[in-house]
């Protein structure tokens, strides 16, 4: 069977742009978008969203730019909407164990609600205490107890007084001190000398006699101690018993505003009963110390004195705050959380040291929740790739996710101890629910499967989101929905029926397939906003098809000049490409180069000689290490397909060198092992091959011709080579028929392909393209080697002659007998030298 040639309308798949249903994306731009082309990962993404139980977080597997995360984001809003609003979560500090601080969760809002609460709490407390204590019946009933112990200590003073007197001593007192003053016989002090001068035994009295003073005195002092005590307390108990119904009061109120019944309620009480034990523990804080109490307040010692106050008072009222770490207040679903970069301190939280002067203070206000405690009782998406590139990120993350329980550390990282060597924080660990939905490649979700099992059975539900699907009427109106919105979002002209025609056409020239689409549909988006600034700079209102184009156009000249470099180097003559003629043993074969954001096709020449020897087939790139195993691997293929071809001709006598001429950068892949087939097979028949026909495809070890990639641009790769030089009508390519339906070429081949200057041909079998390529019978299909044997076995002539086959075979006997004669006579010359 000989190739085929295409025609024009076979090469592409032409979307009609009246088959699309609508004027403008404009009347597109309000409806839904559906998951184009995803419904397997629909399904799954809804199946483990939906369902509430541990160890069942989804992996998404997906290429960049096939919308897995924007999908996912829609997806997970939605089941969160079905989802009950989460409580809001606080710290607190612990008055038992200060370094603990107790973790408190409260319905959704109730947390605000609590918070400014104690906070108003406070600041009316510093306004209602003075007041309260500078009431007149306050200040009465302080004042008779002043007045009682005063009465007590006074009538205790009357009677040291006078044991002092009675031994001729002045008693005083001064700042709190007894000072005594040794006295004459009128009354009057005596100076230091005087008293010297008296005589020894009035000296020894007075020395008797101030013994004794000093011992009446400690008496004295430990008597009025004991009434100093209860006047302190009884005071004390005034402040408290005025005080306490303030402080009632105030909490009396926060509990009702939090009736609401919650699963913490009993931490709660206990909570607000140690703040009111707290606040009523030290009242004295609330009162500005006045000279009295704190000394000239003009003077520096009493200025401190009431820094020191207002500053033990914050520390107290700072202890009765709330630390409102997760605040769910106004949400009407499930939190749906993006992390976006996911470290220690962002994922799992973290504690802010604050510093003063020389030390470093954290306490129960310096917790910082992260996105986990964030998400709880909804969905938080993560980036694998993200997580592996913090050291030790991925273990803590394996370990919430065994254990469920978040406690945050200090600095966010492992445990550690607080700088400046204060006292680690240990906030009180949480559980959480939260569903996390990981992306991922198809190669890091297989990896993970692989190295890390125990982590991977966390994530039960797989998410696959494919890199291309089967292309319906409805995909193709779905893709014009997403260029709607993607218009609408984005601020950009709408598009007309035939800009978004070109754009489909797109979708299937990157899927390389007319039946399917690529599902990389940020691809789409960024041609749509391109076109679309090229439609605005020339001032048009809605996108065509020439905008589309131009856009493409200006793409390919952002980044093809390696390409035209590379094509230059054929135009001047540097790389030796024959476009015309025939020559034995040389063929065109067409390459693909992938440079990552742009790939495009380019000739290479193939030559192959053949000898008569025993080395058999000798891949010239294989033995200087210039080929992959992928390449390897096809001219193994292509030798086994050629020995099993000529197996009648036994043994085969041949040596035979294959090479990529010009070839500097390595080989790989298989596409390339038919042309190499047929220049091993023009170099044995010496039948010449067409230079205009470029070749690409692979064989298996029965000839039968293998799809091949990147076949869109190998050929206009090669269209462009010989429309450089001008087409003659002759030229064209040689492509695998299971690659038609890849086939979605430039316009600019279509219109060469339909005025009879390029062609397109087809083969399904290696017999079809040698013959297409020498202009002789090939002798070699299938069909033509069974009536070959045929003949063979009944004794008959070969009923194919003059055939590529034929020549070929003449050629390899020919070998035979040349190593036969040789070998004889290297055996007879072995013999004479002996």
């Amino acid at each position: 069977m000989p190739a085929t040639a295409l025609a024009p309308h076979q090469l592409r798949l032409t979307v009609d742009p009246a088959t699309l249903g609508f004027a403008t994306t404009a009347e597109l731009q309000d409806l839904p978008l559906p998951w184009i082309g995803q419904e397997r990962a629909q399904a799954a993404a809804q199946f483990g969203l939906g369902l509430h139980q541990p160890d069942y977080h989804l992996f998404v597997l997906g290429e960049v730019g096939s919308g897995r995360a924007s999908l996912m984001r829609q997806a997970m809003q939605a089941a969160a909407a079905e989802r009950a609003v989460p409580p809001d979560l606080c710290y607190l500090h612990n008055f038992d164990t200060p370094d603990r601080p107790r973790a408190l969760r409260l319905p959704a809002g109730q947390g605000r609600q609590l918070r400014q609460g104690l906070a108003d709490m406070a600041k009316n407390l510093q306004a209602d205490i003075p007041k309260r204590l500078a009431a007149a019946d306050f200040k009465a009933e302080a004042e008779r107890i002043e007045k009682a112990w005063q009465t007590q200590e006074a009538e205790a003073f009357a009677v040291l007084d006078a044991f002092a007197e009675a031994r001729q001593f002045r008693l005083s007192r001064d700042g709190g001190q007894m000072v005594f003053t040794l006295t004459g016989p009128k009354g009057q002090p005596l100076t230091e000398a005087e008293a010297r001068a008296l005589p020894r035994e009035r000296r020894a009295e007075i020395d008797a006699a101030e013994h004794a003073l000093r011992t009446e005195i400690a008496r004295f002092l430990e008597a009025t101690r004991p009434l100093e005590r209860t006047r302190d307390d009884a005071l004390a108990a005034l402040r408290r018993q005025t005080i306490k119904p303030l402080v009632e009061h105030a909490l009396h109120d926060i509990r009702q505003g939090l009736r609401k019944q919650i699963k913490d309620t009993v931490k709660l009480t206990h909570w607000l009963d140690q703040v009111e034990h707290a606040v009523l523990g030290d009242i004295d804080l609330f009162e500005p110390l006045d000279a009295e109490r704190g000394g000239d307040r003009g003077s520096d010692q009493g200025a401190d004195a009431e820094d020191d106050r207002k500053d033990a008072l914050d520390d107290l009222l700072a202890r009765c705050q709330v630390n409102l770490v997760v605040d769910n207040h106004g949400r009407t679903t499930a939190p749906v959380v993006v992390e976006d970069n996911p470290t220690q301190r962002t994922l799992f939280g973290s504690i802010e040291h604050g510093s003063d002067a020389d030390t470093v203070q954290a306490d129960h206000t310096s917790i910082h929740a992260g996105s986990l405690l964030t998400a709880h009782g909804g969905f938080i998406l993560l980036h694998l790739h993200d997580l592996a590139a913090e050291e030790g990120l991925w273990q803590r993350l394996r370990r919430f996710l065994r254990c469920g329980r978040l406690q945050i550390e200090e600095g966010g990282g492992g445990p550690s101890h607080a700088p400046g060597g204060a006292a680690a924080l240990q906030p009180e660990p949480v559980d959480v629910d939260v569903k996390i939905v990981l992306i991922g490649s198809v190669d890091e979700y297989y990896a993970l499967q692989d190295a890390d099992p125990d982590a991977a059975r966390r994530f039960r539900v797989k998410v696959d989101f494919s890199d291309h699907f089967a292309a319906t009427p409805a995909t193709h109106h779905a893709t014009a929905i997403l260029v709607a919105q993607v218009c609408k979002k984005r601020g950009l002209p709408h598009f007309g029926p035939d800009a978004v025609a070109l754009l489909l056409e797109q979708t299937h020239r990157e899927a390389d397939d007319q039946r399917r689409q690529s599902a990389r549909f940020a691809h789409t988006e960024a041609l749509a906003i391109e076109s679309a600034a090229l439609c605005k700079a020339h001032g048009g209102t809605l996108v065509q098809a020439a905008d589309v184009q131009a856009a493409l156009a200006a793409r390919t000249l952002r980044h093809n000049q390696p390409e035209e470099e590379l094509h230059d180097s054929i135009t001047e003559g540097e790389r030796l490409i024959s476009l015309a003629g025939a020559i034995t043993g040389q063929i065109n074969a067409m390459t693909q180069i992938d440079l990552g954001d742009y790939r495009f096709g380019f000739p290479v020449r193939i030559t192959a000689r053949t000898f008569a020897g025993q080395e058999g087939l000798l891949n010239i790139e294989r033995e200087v290490d210039m080929s992959g195993p992928i390449h390897d691997k096809g001219v193994l293929i292509l030798h086994s397909y050629l020995t099993a071809l000529f197996s009648h001709v036994a043994p085969l006598a041949l040596n035979a060198s294959i090479v990529f001429e010009q070839e500097y950068s390595g080989v790989e892949g298989d596409s390339a092992s038919c042309a190499e087939l047929y220049a091993l097979l023009s170099s044995l028949s010496g039948l010449p091959l067409r230079q205009g026909i470029a070749v690409t495809g692979a064989l298996n070890q029965h000839g039968e011709v293998l799809p091949v990639g990147g076949i869109n641009e190998k050929i206009e790769g090669w269209f462009r080579a010989c429309a450089t030089a001008g087409l003659d009508g002759t030229q064209g390519v040689l492509i695998p028929a299971r690659n038609q339906r890849h086939l979605m070429l430039d316009r600019s081949v279509l219109d060469a392909v339909e005025r009879g200057l390029f062609h397109v041909y087809t083969m399904g079998h290696v017999s079809e393209g040698i013959a297409l390529l020498t202009g002789e019978a090939s002798g070699m299909s299938p069909a033509e080697l069974l009536q070959a044997q045929a003949d063979e076995l009944a004794g008959g002539a070969a009923t194919v002659e003059d055939t590529v086959m034929q020549r070929a075979e003449v050629t390899l006997r020919a070998y035979r007998r040349a190593c036969q004669v040789a070998g004889c006579a290297r055996r007879g010359r072995g013999v004479r030298g002996r």
